[in-house]
């Protein structure tokens, strides 16, 4: 079984063996290292690579998803130029394997894409033009950001960036539910007790969008109080925190909720690890229950005694008393409808592929839809089962890299713990989430998900994969 998860986990993969060996690694990478050598700019390469990566992250809540894609195109350009001059590894991870079969599986949907069978013309042209190039510039992105984050100071800086945009966008939608905001769409049923409340969504356009937004930064924001140094920067990362926090609050998504919750007790659990050796033999046993338990009833407690918390909680449970419950059992119907037509490779891979398949087997024809309002869903009908797999691949492997390395920073004490532990709770606040809305497929929300991924890889080191999961709370 342990052999199984470790082939699963490819903790044995022989990264270094493979780029020695490789054409691509040996013959193409560092081919321009004396242009590089001679080069001012190619020498500050990193650094400026850090910029433009924090750049895009600051400004894609403002900006036009077209503008975001030449941005995009740019750096990976940047990237490419960097990558044929570059004189030393290029940090390939099973991460990076995974994320390669998730694009492959992704290319074969779209190839196949079923159009005779769904009578639309044109639908693999849509899959490639659109589906595929996003997604490609995408993975691009993670690639240039998981080289850049292996130079601690260079992390810093981008996420120090990314924290500050986020504040700034908290504190807007903050002021728009003290002080009342007009919404761009009916976000609350009519019949609902919140009918005239305000649904937070600040420069994102959409509550749960702003939620999915403010996910990496709650996690990330509290990382940040462990690594920033001086009482004034510590003093700003509680700010950022308690300001990420209302502003979720304030934007009244039960996803986003739901995923607060597990996110926190994530960073609870890796601020507890931390912190076990210091403790006397009492609290090392009791101080996690201890704290689950708090987290419990001050949530419990919460939901009970604010109306909004009530309501919106209690709304989950309602089935189809709720408008947007109703509307998304809808679509999960004709959703299911559409894996049964297509089940291994799925109709092709892409938003606008979804949009021209869904009105033929959507269940109510006054109300179509723009996603299945699950990323596994939305998976499974654009890329098949085969595609679901992939992408839990993707995500497992992800996580145990994440976790593996771990233990040797808190035994250094390298606080550098804190970002790959906020990157970590930070992905799995947005895979929580991902399983009520598909707001992950927005370019503002995709990049924040793939620098999270990123971070986690930039933290691989080969000599860590001998450490077992099972044993980070088992150890004193």
């Amino acid at each position: 079984m342990n052999y199984f998860l470790d082939s699963l986990a490819l903790k044995n993969l022989p990264i270094n063996d493979w780029q020695q060996g490789s054409y691509v690694a040996s013959g193409w990478i560092g081919r321009l290292q004396s242009w590089r050598s001679a080069s001012w700019f190619l020498q500050w390469g990193e650094p400026i690579g850090a910029i433009a990566v924090a750049a895009i992250l600051t400004s894609s809540p403002f900006i036009s998803n077209n503008l975001l894609a030449i941005f995009l195109v740019a750096i990976v350009a940047f990237w490419f130029i960097l990558t044929l001059a570059d004189d030393g590894p290029q940090g390939f991870t099973p991460i990076h394997l995974t994320v390669g079969v998730f694009w492959i599986v992704a290319v074969l949907a779209s190839a196949l894409a079923p159009e005779k069978s769904l009578g639309i013309k044109g639908l693999r042209v849509i899959a490639f033009s659109e589906g595929i190039s996003k997604l490609t510039l995408y993975l691009m992105f993670f690639v240039v950001m998981a080289r850049l984050f292996r130079a601690d100071r260079l992390r810093t800086w981008v996420v120090t960036a990314y924290l500050h945009v986020a504040l700034f966008i908290s504190v807007y939608g903050i002021q728009q539910s003290i002080f009342g905001a007009k919404a761009l769409a009916t976000w609350v049923d009519p019949e609902s007790p919140l009918s005239k409340t305000t649904r937070a969504f600040s420069y994102l356009g959409n509550p749960n969008v702003l939620a999915a937004y403010l996910l990496p930064a709650i996690a990330l924001s509290i990382a940040a109080f462990f690594i920033w140094p001086g009482i004034y920067p510590k003093t700003l990362a509680i700010v950022m925190t308690v300001a990420n926090l209302w502003c979720m609050y304030a934007t009244q998504s039960r996803g986003g909720w739901i995923a607060t919750v597990g996110l926190v007790l994530v960073m609870a659990l890796g601020i507890f690890y931390w912190i076990r050796p210091q403790l006397n033999s009492f609290w090392q046993i009791w101080l996690l229950p201890i704290l689950i338990v708090s987290t419990v009833v001050v949530v419990g407690g919460a939901v009970i005694v604010v109306p909004i918390l009530r309501e919106r909680v209690g709304s989950i449970f309602t089935g189809r008393g709720d408008s947007s419950n109703s509307f998304r059992l809808n679509v999960y119907q004709a959703v299911g409808q559409m894996i049964k037509k297509n089940p291994l490779l799925g109709i092709g891979y892409g938003d606008r592929v979804f949009k021209k398949v869904y009105p033929i087997f959507q269940i109510n024809p006054k109300y179509s839809a723009l996603s299945a309002y699950s990323i596994y869903l939305e998976t499974i009908v654009e890329m098949g089962f085969l595609g679901l797999a992939s992408f839990l691949w993707m995500i497992f492997v992800s996580w145990l890299n994440g976790i593996l390395p771990l233990p040797n920073l808190r035994q250094t004490q390298d606080r550098q713990y804190f970002w790959l532990l906020g990157a970590l709770a930070g992905s799995i606040g947005l895979a929580v989430q991902g399983f009520f809305d598909t707001v992950w497929y927005r370019p503002d929300i995709n990049i924040l998900w793939w620098m999270s991924i990123a971070i986690i890889a930039s933290f691989y080191f080969p000599k860590f994969l001998n450490v077992k999961p099972t044993n980070l709370l088992m150890e004193p």
